[in-house]
C-alpha cells in the first residue's frame, strides 16, 4: 500500500534532482557560449581506451562536444594493445628511455593495432550519431616525421615530427567530420613509415590546427605537487610553474614528457591544455563545462 506521504517525498526528490540537474545546465552556458566553434584535441589512451565503458563514456562526451559546437579532432594510441600482441605473436618488446624500440616487424605489429583502434572508434562514434574519418600521419601529408633517438641511440622507426600540413584535418572539420587520427608518420628523408609517440603526435596536430584546447586523457587525476600526497592536486598552473616543476625535478617519470609536451604546444599557439584521468567517467564534459573542473589545466598568465 502506497500513502500520500510516500508519494509526496518522492516527487519532492525528483524535483530536487531536477534542479540539480538544471543548475548543471546553467553553469555550463557561458563555457558553451565561449567555445563555440574552437576546436579541440583531445588524446585518447590509458584505461579509457581499454575499458568498453569508459571509451563508450569518452565517444558521448565527444558527441555532446561536437553538437555544443565544438570541433573536436581525436588522436588515439594503443602501446597496451601493441604490447599484447607482439607477445602473443613470440616477439620480444624493448624500450629505451620509454620509447618502443621499433624494428620493421615490431613496426608491422604496431601500425594493424592502430589501424584497428581506429576503425573501432570510428564505428563507435558511427553508433552515437556522428560523422568520423580515421586518418593517420602519413594521409595527405600531415606529419612528416625524422627518425627520433633516445640518448643518441637508434631506437629503430620512432618518429618526431618536423613537419606538418593540416589540410586534410581543415577539409574534413569544414565537411563536419571529426577526424580520428593514427600516431603514424612518413619519413621526410626515406618516405618510410614511423610510429609516432601519441602524446607527441596529439601535440603537433594541435600546434598545425592552432587548436584551444590539448587534452591528455590519462591514468592518474592530475599533476601534484607531492605524487605521494592526492591533495596536492595543482587545478591550474602556467608555463612557468611548469616549466619551474620539471627544472626543480618535482615531477618526474611518465609525468616529465607529458608536462613538456604541454608547455610546448602552449608556447606553439594551443591556448590551453588539459591532464585529466580518463578514468573518471564523463570526465571531459565536468572539466569543460564545470566551474572547478576534475584535473589539471595548463594556462597563460593572463587566464588566471
Amino acid at each position: 500500500m502506497v500513502f500520500r506521504e510516500d508519494i509526496e517525498m518522492v516527487q519532492n526528490e525528483d524535483i530536487e534532482e531536477i534542479k540539480r540537474k538544471a543548475q548543471t545546465l546553467i553553469e555550463a552556458l557561458p563555457y558553451i557560449k565561449k567555445f563555440s566553434g574552437k576546436k579541440i584535441v583531445v588524446k585518447y589512451g590509458g584505461s579509457a581506451m581499454l575499458d568498453e565503458n569508459l571509451k563508450f563514456n569518452v565517444i558521448q562526451d565527444v558527441a555532446l562536444l561536437k553538437l555544443v559546437g565544438l570541433k573536436p579532432i581525436i588522436v588515439h594510441g594503443g602501446g597496451k594493445e601493441i604490447s599484447k600482441w607482439i607477445e602473443r605473436l613470440g616477439m620480444e618488446t624493448h624500450f629505451q628511455n620509454g620509447l618502443r624500440v621499433t624494428d620493421e616487424p615490431t613496426l608491422e605489429v604496431a601500425e594493424m593495432v592502430l589501424n584497428n583502434v581506429n576503425r573501432s572508434l570510428v564505428g563507435l562514434m558511427s553508433k552515437v550519431g556522428l560523422n568520423a574519418v580515421g586518418i593517420s600521419g602519413k594521409d595527405a601529408g600531415l606529419l612528416k616525421v625524422q627518425k627520433k633517438l633516445s640518448d643518441g641511440k637508434d631506437i629503430g622507426y620512432v618518429g618526431e615530427v618536423v613537419a606538418t600540413d593540416s589540410s586534410v584535418i581543415d577539409s574534413l572539420l569544414e565537411a563536419d567530420f571529426i577526424p580520428v587520427v593514427a600516431p603514424i608518420g612518413m619519413g621526410i628523408d626515406d618516405d618510410h613509415d614511423y610510429n609516432i609517440n601519441a602524446d607527441d603526435c596529439a601535440c603537433a596536430v594541435a600546434t598545425a590546427i592552432n587548436a584551444e584546447k590539448l587534452v591528455f586523457l590519462t591514468d592518474i587525476e592530475g599533476v601534484f605537487t607531492d605524487p605521494t600526497d592526492k591533495r596536492t592536486l595543482i587545478s591550474e598552473m602556467t608555463l612557468d610553474e611548469a616549466q619551474a616543476m620539471i627544472d626543480n625535478g618535482v615531477v618526474g617519470g611518465g609525468m616529465l614528457p607529458k608536462l613538456q609536451n604541454c608547455i610546448d604546444a602552449m608556447k606553439n599557439g594551443v591556448s590551453r591544455v588539459h591532464i585529466l584521468d580518463g578514468r573518471l567517467e564523463h570526465c571531459l564534459l565536468l572539466e569543460f563545462y564545470t566551474e572547478k573542473g576534475i584535473g589539471t589545466a595548463m594556462v597563460k598568465d593572463d587566464d588566471l
